[in-house]
């Protein structure tokens, strides 16, 4: 049983070094909450990567939609997480707060806008999404499909760490 969580440990200790690395030396305690469960962990962290480290978003517009998307979802531990971030950003306080009312820093594009409002339709009210949404998006925004998609895997994963926060109980660390 020892070997085991010591498995564990190790198995996860190598995950936080890196996430540590990512956050400039604080691994998020979200993060450390997946650690007692390492491919859980691991498979967290790829996705993390994935989503907001990569793509042709920018990091600015993925941190406003798990921003939003926290802030609807009432997940106090990931609003403060991505509120630090685009603070970090030179995001002002009156700027983030005006986002969950959608409105938008000046440095957004309007497609930049209709991703971050759609995302918020996508994780509060998915069903009444049709094909005017769409036509919005991908014909008169000229959004690519690929960039929705981003957006809608960047909802996607914060709903899913909303969950896990809030169920967990994480303490805000931010």
């Amino acid at each position: 049983m020892l070997q085991a969580v010591t498995e564990k440990a190790s198995d996860s200790s190598a995950i936080l070094i890196e996430i540590g690395k990512t956050f400039g030396g604080h691994v998020p305690n979200v993060f450390k909450a997946y650690a007692e469960h390492p491919s859980l962990l691991a498979a967290n962290w790829e996705k993390f990567k994935a989503i907001m480290l990569q793509g042709k978003l920018r990091r600015k517009v993925k941190e406003a939609i798990a921003a939003v998307v926290s802030y609807d979802n009432n997940c106090k531990y990931c609003v403060a997480a991505h509120s630090a971030a685009l603070t970090s950003m030179k995001v002002s306080e009156s700027e983030i707060t005006a986002m969950f009312q959608d409105t938008f820093p000046d440095d957004f594009t309007d497609k930049e806008a209709a991703l971050v409002k759609f995302a918020r339709k996508a994780n509060l009210d998915w069903h009444s999404i049709g094909n005017a949404d769409l036509k919005e998006l991908l014909v008169d925004l000229k959004i690519e499909a690929s960039e929705m998609l981003e957006a809608l895997g960047t909802m996607e994963l914060f709903i899913a760490f909303n969950r896990f926060a809030d169920v967990m109980g994480v303490e805000v660390d931010f």
